[in-house]
């Protein structure tokens, strides 16, 4: 069975006393999902800017991935 993919949405939102919140990054399966997470951490917000900034990525990352990233750099 295959991981699911996940991207990485990034968010500019107004919060509801005002306040604008730039650079939420928050992944999910879909923009929705990704949607849904952020309205249930800031409720009431409005959202201003959303943007795709990394591709799609397994959900689940084997140790050799992640030992990878670490040797690599990123």
């Amino acid at each position: 069975m295959h991981a699911p993919l996940m991207t990485k949405y990034v968010y500019q939102i107004r919060s509801r006393n005002g306040a604008i919140v730039d650079n939420l990054q928050i992944y999910g399966r879909t923009e929705e999902e990704a949607t849904r997470k952020l309205q249930q951490m800031y409720r009431n917000c409005e959202i201003l800017d959303t943007r795709v900034v990394s591709p799609e990525r397994p959900a689940n990352s084997s140790y050799e991935e992640v030992l990878a990233l670490i040797v690599s750099g990123r």
